[in-house]
């Protein structure tokens, strides 16, 4: 943990026991957002999440028949406040151009089409996988999600501290959106 995370922690900490004395109440609830995880099948989605979550990921089965229910994704798209896109980086040309397609088609999506992205490029552990560069290149975000929000982040299950900052910036996001609404 860095200097200033445990500084942010101590300082929280403080607070909630200035708000426990003081204040005579529960400290506020942090904000709860739904998000929307997709990508194709084998891109690492639950691994990741599993690993976030300190579980395990060694038992994760990847999900079966997870290419014909591509279709239905948008079923779950109502509600949500973000949408977090994950590829693989070390895939097949074939596979990298359907992970193009349905990121295109999500950013354009009506329901999706205003919320932060979070796109993560996972598995770059491996020694096929594609630059952030690269992938920021072959998948044209800079034209297509221009007056988006957006987020373009290299992991693996590796690096769970890069894990966590890219949700953190994904969390930002989510409170800046938020904090924009209430002004209007």
């Amino acid at each position: 943990m860095s200097a200033l995370r445990i500084t942010e922690a101590f300082l929280y900490m403080d607070y909630l026991c200035f708000r426990a004395l003081c204040c005579k109440g529960p400290p506020p609830a942090r904000p709860e957002y739904d998000l929307v995880c997709i990508g194709l099948t084998g891109s690492g989605k639950t691994s990741l999440l599993s690993k976030l979550c300190s579980e395990s990921p060694d038992n994760v089965v990847s999900t079966t028949g997870a290419d014909n229910i591509r279709k239905y994704w948008s079923r779950y798209y109502q509600g949500s406040q973000g949408v977090i896109f994950v590829l693989d980086s070390a895939s097949s040309e074939d596979d990298l151009e359907t992970a193009r397609n349905e990121l295109h088609s999500a950013l354009q999506h009506p329901q999706l089409c205003t919320l932060p992205f979070l796109i993560l490029a996972n598995h770059q552990d491996k020694p096929a996988a594609r630059s952030v560069q690269e992938i920021k290149k072959y998948f044209e975000l800079e034209p297509l999600a221009r007056g988006k929000r957006w987020i373009l982040q290299p992991c693996s299950l590796d690096d769970v501290d890069a894990l966590k900052d890219s949700f953190s910036q994904l969390i930002n996001s989510l409170e800046e959106k938020e904090h924009e609404a209430m002004r209007m």
